[in-house]
Order: structure tokens, then sequence, then C-alpha cells
């Protein structure tokens, strides 16, 4: 099936596999807008280069969590409830209900088209900072995407994560064959130094795990905790060697992704 993706900022993407539309992290409220998280504020300041209304028909919003402002604000609230289903946690369904499907670690979910084709949805764990702060950041999932006839491999979206053992077992347990890695070394001042998004660094590792894998970096620029952007992104993959494996989705534009 033709896999294309659209990124119109932050981790917020239009993937289009087949007779599949799928949107993840929604965010649309205009930049300015303020956001708490630990009691800090933190805003957004790039206008998303699509309004909600051309989105047109989505089968399923992919929501990594749902109670971050980065990744889901409140105009993404309402065109996540226009979807056939949003998949997410298991904390986060409860707290969305309606149409919110919540999925553990390892947890799939089938979507079927009225053509009856199939899109296998598998909820990967991710851990939002630090082990001890777990607690405070939420839980957190990515998910991993696999249909009939790939060649190179399955689609993987990390969610916002750093780099721990569940992400080396995405790595053991699929053959990837392009991975949306959320980047951007996200910080908050009161837990300073402590990061909650991979940091370049980690992302060059994380590809390295993932063996050829094309690496598509989103959820790095826009907004007041991000402290790594593309140029860092940029410099760590060469310092690895790894720069032929990295990809840039231009923003608002279908991108065509090997599959």
């Amino acid at each position: 099936m033709r896999f294309t993706a659209t990124h119109f900022g932050t981790a917020t993407m239009l993937l289009e596999i087949g007779p599949f539309r799928l949107l993840t992290d929604p965010v649309f409220d205009p930049p300015g807008r303020t956001y708490s998280v630990l009691g800090l504020a933190r805003y957004r300041s790039i206008a998303m280069p699509v309004q909600p209304t051309g989105l047109g028909r989505l089968d399923a919003v992919l929501l990594s969590h749902d109670h971050h402002g980065d990744n889901l604000d409140r105009e993404g609230l309402a065109v996540a409830r226009t979807a056939g289903k949003i998949l997410t946690t298991k904390a986060g369904a409860r707290r969305l209900g309606g149409i919110a499907i919540g999925l553990d670690p390892w947890e799939a979910h089938e979507l079927r088209a009225e053509d009856g084709t199939r899109l296998r949805v598998t909820a990967t764990p991710a851990q939002h900072g630090p082990r001890l702060l777990v607690p405070l950041a939420g839980p957190v999932v990515g998910f991993v995407l696999e249909w009939t006839g790939q060649e190179r491999g399955a689609a993987w979206i990390s969610g916002d994560t750093v780099l721990f053992d569940g992400v080396r077992d995405v790595a053991k347990r699929f053959k990837l064959g392009s991975a949306f890695l959320h980047v951007g070394r996200a910080t908050l001042a009161l837990t300073r130094p402590v990061h909650y998004t991979l940091t370049a660094d980690e992302a060059a590792e994380t590809a390295r795990l993932l063996g050829d894998a094309a690496i598509y970096p989103i959820h790095y620029d826009g907004w007041s905790h991000f402290r790594e952007g593309r140029k860092d992104v940029e410099e760590a993959f060469a310092r690895e060697g790894l720069s032929p494996r990295l990809r840039w989705l231009p923003r608002g534009e279908a991108a065509a992704i090997p599959s």
C-alpha cells in the first residue's frame, strides 16, 4: 500500500496508508497559548500550516498521551473527536471516553477498511523521562504499524520517550522500515538537566539499534521546552556515521515513505 506522511509540526502528522488516514498527536491551537505542565507554563510559537477543517476524513487518531499540551491541545481534541476512533493509553482512554480505546504496551488493535484491507496498530512502551519521575510525567505509548505487503518493514512512532529498555525491546521485536522519533530533548526548568524526550545522541543510538530503518525526527521545534533542534540531530548522526539514514519531512507536504 502507498504510504505518505504529512508533518504539520511538533508530533502532528497525517499518515495515509492505502485506504487509511491516521492523525498523530493533534495540536492545532494558535501560537502564543500557554499550557501548564507540572505547574509550569510553556507555549507554542509556530502556526500549523493547515486548518483542522482541511484534514478531511480520519479513520483514527494515534495519541501517545492526552495530558500534555504539545501532544493534545483544545483544538486538537476537537479534531480527534471527529475521527473513527482514538487509540491511546489506558489512562487516556478513561479520561477521554467516547471513541477512545486504551492500549497497554504490546497490545494491538486492528483497523479494517471498507474494502477489507487491514492495518495492525501495536502500542509500544515509552518512558517520558527518568524512571523516578514517570509518575509525574504520566503514561505514554508509541505505535507500530503493520500491513500486508510491507517490504522494508513496519513503521514506528516512538511517542514521547527517552532511550530505555522498552525502546530496545521494540528494536528486538519488530523489523522496522521507518521510525518517527520524538526528539527535542524536552526539559522543564524545575527539573533541569533532566530530559523527557530523546536527545540527539539518544536518537542516533536508537537509529543504530533499528538496523537500516529510515529515521524521521519529529517533535523538535516551536515549543519553549525543546532544547535541541534539527542542527543538533544532524550533528549527532554525522558523528556516528548515520547521516544517510536521516530523513526530514517538509512541513505541510506529503512525503512518500518507503515501506
